[in-house]
């Protein structure tokens, strides 16, 4: 099955009625229990009917991606075939059975790209059926905290499955593993949801009751304390306009051209100072005319610094190039024999 890295529970959105206590013989506002229980019940349907709509509209174009060792779900992207998933589930294949949430023999699929670094790929179906609904994606910067969410896929199989939640959080930060089948990515803009995401939910929708696709949910949360235990009730989802934007990159060019996201235009590994604890990025190499060359730095050179950032490992890097913009011009910090030295580097994109 596809790699995320809990179990978690469906959240409970809660719907507050306010009603208004009228005095005896005042104007007509419900004030006894029957008449307040009328009400309560009236929204609670009101909001039952909004989500039977949502599911209605949307699981349509959220599909069951299968490989010959993974399981996950895909969107729908457009009517000529493509469909939008997490790279982790597709991971190394370039042929898929796809099976629509209408029903149907599975139909077959090949890889279009896929995009590690966003942990994003576009798969494309090689005879599309008539009437394919493509998801409407909405503007994810419009997103807030507190919006009741859907999210949709084949969690641990369970095919066209729905669970419910609220956005907890968004502009998230987010570092994968790169075990279990993650593609050990650090994404930034994540949506953070209380919906329960599960092996499977990887690749499907994460939709407003608008009937719009706001993220691709792609990972679950885990406590450092328990281990591989789960934290319950966070999930995170890539961001609608992010998904939006590179697979239709992946479409045109058949690669990402222009990611949005920063790049220094180097390898590097980890390293460790005498104490063996963790001191710096090493560059393994240099990227011929890339950002680190044109700043000046060499294989050998080891990064302690980026901006006002210290720079202990890989990890540490990755995110701190992740809250950057290409064209950002930024300081530099690094080791050369045993001297320190600071370059001034124009970011370059990365993809």
């Amino acid at each position: 099955m596809s790699r995320t890295r809990t179990l978690l529970l469906p959240g409970a959105a809660a719907l507050a009625l306010a009603t208004t206590a009228c005095s005896s013989g005042g104007g007509g506002h419900p004030s006894s229990p029957e008449a307040n229980s009328l009400v309560a019940a009236s929204g609670g349907t009101d909001l039952q009917n909004a989500y039977q709509n949502t599911v209605k509209h949307v699981l349509p174009s959220v599909v069951q991606i299968t490989t010959e060792q993974d399981l996950g779900s895909g969107v729908v992207f457009d009517t000529k075939g493509d469909i939008v998933t997490n790279a982790h589930v597709v991971g190394n294949a370039t042929s898929f059975q796809v099976s629509l949430a209408t029903g149907g023999s599975p139909l077959k699929a090949k890889l279009v790209s896929s995009f590690p670094a966003n942990d994003l790929a576009v798969i494309k179906l090689t005879s599309p059926p008539k009437g394919l609904k493509p998801a409407d994606f909405a503007d994810s910067g419009k997103v807030s905290v507190g919006q009741i969410v859907l999210a949709m896929g084949n969690p641990l199989g369970l095919s066209s499955s729905v669970t419910q939640g609220i956005v907890s959080a968004t502009g998230r930060t987010v570092s994968e593993g790169a075990s279990g089948g993650g593609t050990g990515a650090t994404i930034p803009d994540m949506v953070q949801t209380s919906a329960a995401i599960n092996p499977g939910n990887s690749g499907g929708a994460l939709v407003n009751l608008d009937n719009q696709v706001i993220g691709i949910p792609t990972l679950a949360a885990t406590d450092p304390q328990l281990g591989s235990g789960a934290a319950p009730g966070i999930g995170f989802a890539l961001p609608s306009s992010t998904v939006k934007r590179i697979a239709e990159q992946i479409i045109k060019n058949g690669k990402v051209t222009d990611s949005g996201r920063a790049a220094l235009g180097v390898t590097v590994r980890g390293v460790v100072d005498e104490n063996q604890q963790p001191a710096g990025a090493a560059i393994v190499s240099v990227q011929k005319g890339g950002a680190a060359a044109k700043g000046g730095l060499q294989d050998g050179d080891v990064i302690t610094k980026l901006g006002n950032t210290p720079i202990t490992t890989v990890q540490s890097l990755t995110a701190a190039l992740a809250a950057l913009k290409p064209g950002t011009k930024v300081p530099v910090t690094y080791d050369r024999g045993g001297a320190t030295k600071t370059s001034q580097v124009t970011l370059a994109s990365l993809g």
